[in-house]
């Protein structure tokens, strides 16, 4: 064991100290915890907070109990359940991943970090903290808010995001966990090896309740005293922030085809934005351009007068644009005359919309809601 000046043997025992007393040890992924249960969690809560996860954990959960569960779903159910978290690429990934542990590792979500991280959608740091919260394995993460707590601690320079900063802080992250052994160490155990799945969900902790982006509570810290940003009045100012970039804006429109309570759907491209979920067909705000698209929806509708009708436009934000969206709907004057494929297309009830379980884009769960409350509006008859 360290003596009470190794730093960190400090920095460790404190955060640990801290979790016994304040860390959060109820949440619904640690309670029975498999590598299985983890995984799921952990890739919910990328980017997105804790109680925005639990209901959409507990649903996922109560609906694909074990990975073989996950992979025997058909995506679209996976997608529907994923409705509202954003960042799709995750559950199709999610999904993909369960085929590979379903087809290669007998059903059996792997404990080898290196077959872990060989999975699809799974980087370093989450396949570390599968492993060290489930198992107790011995392995350091670097998430967002692990990144926080070392980048103040320590008054890393640099945007975490850029490679040279984030191999820095990956030093900083191995040599502060408390591992089974430390490479220039061979014969030291730092702390109890048994305590590494408290440590790793302590880290998170830290950055979540204490070292939080914006006024951080540090006076309420474990590691105040030896905190190098905070000596130095630098909280506030660490980490860097990512340099800015100007983002572009895109324009669309959004085409429904409505009829008696029904929009139909088209379901998107596996890959790119809103890859395997469902939503309008869109033109961009050309006159011409509209005029085709409009023509090429009435071979799914059959010859119609197509009453045009726009709605209020709205802006969806991602990460590398803007999106200013105009919907645009168009009134079917009879029924439908064709049927479509239910493969790439389908009439989606916004009525009563859970009626099908598919993966629907944030933008096409807006406009749906936009029409239930205006039913008058959007021309059902109930």
């Amino acid at each position: 064991m360290f003596n009470s000046n190794d730093t960190t043997f400090v920095f460790s025992k404190a955060v640990l100290d801290w979790f016994e007393e304040y860390g959060r040890k109820d949440l619904p992924w640690q309670k029975n915890k498999t590598r299985y249960s983890v995984w799921i969690s952990e890739i919910m809560l990328q980017q997105t907070q804790v109680k925005t996860v639990i209901p959409y954990f507990e649903r996922f959960m109560g609906r694909f109990k074990t990975v073989v569960d996950l992979a025997n779903a058909p995506v679209d159910e996976v997608l529907h359940l994923w409705t509202g978290l954003g960042y799709y690429a995750r559950a199709r990934n999610l999904h993909k991943a369960a085929q590979v542990i379903a087809q290669d590792h007998k059903g059996h979500f792997p404990s080898d970090f290196d077959q872990v991280l060989a999975l699809p959608g799974i980087g370093r740091s989450t396949a570390a903290a599968i492993l060290s919260l489930a198992d107790n394995q011995p392995y350091a993460i670097l998430d967002g808010n692990v990144k926080r707590v070392l980048a103040r601690y320590c008054a890393v320079e640099g945007w975490p995001g850029n490679k040279k900063t984030e191999d820095q802080m990956w030093e900083l992250a191995n040599a502060l966990a408390p591992l089974s052994q430390r490479e220039d160490d061979k014969s030291s155990v730092k702390v109890n090896y048994l305590e590494h799945s408290n440590y790793t969900q302590a880290m998170m902790d830290l950055g979540a309740t204490l070292c939080t982006r914006s006024k951080p509570k540090c006076e309420a810290c474990p590691v105040i005293s030896h905190c190098m940003a905070y000596a130095q009045g630098r909280q506030n100012e660490l980490p860097h922030k990512k340099p800015k970039k100007t983002i572009p804006t895109k324009h669309t429109y959004m085409l429904i085809p409505i009829y008696q309570g029904s929009v139909l759907l088209n379901k998107r491209e596996p890959s790119g934005i809103w890859g395997g979920l469902w939503g309008f067909a869109e033109c961009d705000l050309d006159d011409s351009k509209l005029t085709f698209a409009v023509h090429s929806l009435e071979q799914d509708v059959g010859e119609q007068d197509l009453k045009r009708e726009p709605l209020d436009g709205f802006r969806h934000t991602f990460s590398h644009f803007h999106l200013e969206i105009t919907p645009l709907l168009l009134h079917l004057s009879k029924a439908p005359a064709l049927k479509v494929s239910e493969d790439t297309k389908m009439w989606y009830s916004f009525i009563a919309p859970y009626d099908s379980k598919v993966g629907l884009a944030a933008p096409t769960v807006k406009i749906l809601k936009i029409l239930r409350e205006n039913l008058n509006v959007a021309g059902a008859k109930i």
